[in-house]
């Protein structure tokens, strides 16, 4: 019958439409993942291992851009996506364990890494928040540094990375903002200190490395949070027109506890289990008590 020879043909069609488009995706995808960012260049740090800026980098790492979210508290990586559709990704184990990657890496490359999300081989570092932690102080950044080195070896290894179907079409179509590297100006500036005592500029310093502004927006307004799946609550409204049931002290409280003024817990989404380590001035909770 003609009309089962155009169903036919249909279907045909589309197949082979589906199969150029899957075949685009992945030739697309493939080709940006590989490319290699080798030539730029780490900025120069001076690392001190003295324990009052190890201790300053610990402070970093877990309360103000919150490396082990992802590395875990003992750097030894983790499993960050397990799916087949979207892909297996892992946090790196930055330690000298087996399994390890730190060995790898001298300080300038360390620095690329974090501030350019630029792996040893000049590669982009999968899921690497640097678009947010490039700004990081020259001292601050050689604290985390100093930290990350002193941390002891962890035995683990972690899996290959890999992009599932759904995972490359959303990484073509800006969906999934998985390498840093290619929206970061290879010659960034960056300041060397930032002031110790509370300021409005320490404020949005630490809000922007802290990842603040990656989830609420760059004027904090709320809405959507980039790259996240579509179950996830739109991130909140968090300038003064949002806040206007805060003040500083409940504010403090939510950084700390993830309590509203109503007595309600916010989304587990907030990292409040990571900013309840924040303290008042850049010095960690640790070092101000001794």
């Amino acid at each position: 019958m003609k009309w089962l020879r155009r169903l036919g043909i249909a279907l045909a069609v589309l197949v082979l439409v589906l199969a150029i488009g899957a075949g685009t995706v992945y030739g697309v995808s493939a080709s940006r993942l590989s490319r290699s960012y080798a030539s730029v260049k780490g900025h120069a740090v001076t690392v001190h291992a003295d324990s009052a800026t190890i201790e300053r980098g610990r402070h970093i790492a877990t309360a103000v851009i919150k490396c082990v979210d992802c590395h875990r508290a003992d750097f030894g990586g983790g499993l960050v996506v397990d799916d087949p559709a979207i892909g297996t990704v892992a946090a790196s184990n930055v330690t000298t364990g087996a399994g390890g990657v730190l060995a790898r890496y001298d300080d300038a490359l360390l620095e690329r890494a974090i501030r350019h999300g630029i792996g040893h081989d000049g590669r982009g570092l999968w899921i690497m928040p640097s678009y947010e932690v490039q700004g990081l102080a020259d001292d601050d950044l050689a604290a985390l540094i100093a930290y990350i080195r002193s941390l002891k070896p962890v035995d683990r290894t972690m899996p290959p990375l890999r992009l599932g179907p759904v995972g490359r079409a959303l990484y073509v179509g800006g969906k999934l903002p998985l390498v840093d590297a290619s929206r970061i100006a290879p010659d960034i500036t960056h300041p060397v200190s930032m002031p110790a005592a509370p300021t409005a500029e320490y404020g949005k310093y630490a809000a922007r490395v802290g990842g603040c502004f990656g989830c609420h927006g760059e004027t904090l307004s709320g809405g959507p949070i980039p790259g996240s799946p579509p179950d996830w609550k739109p991130a909140a409204n968090i300038t003064p027109t949002g806040l206007q049931a805060y003040d500083e002290a409940a504010f403090v409280k939510l950084l700390k506890t993830g309590t509203r003024p109503a007595g309600t817990m916010v989304d587990s989404l907030m990292p409040y289990r990571f900013t309840k380590d924040l303290t008042p001035s850049r010095r960690s909770r640790r070092a101000t008590n001794a």
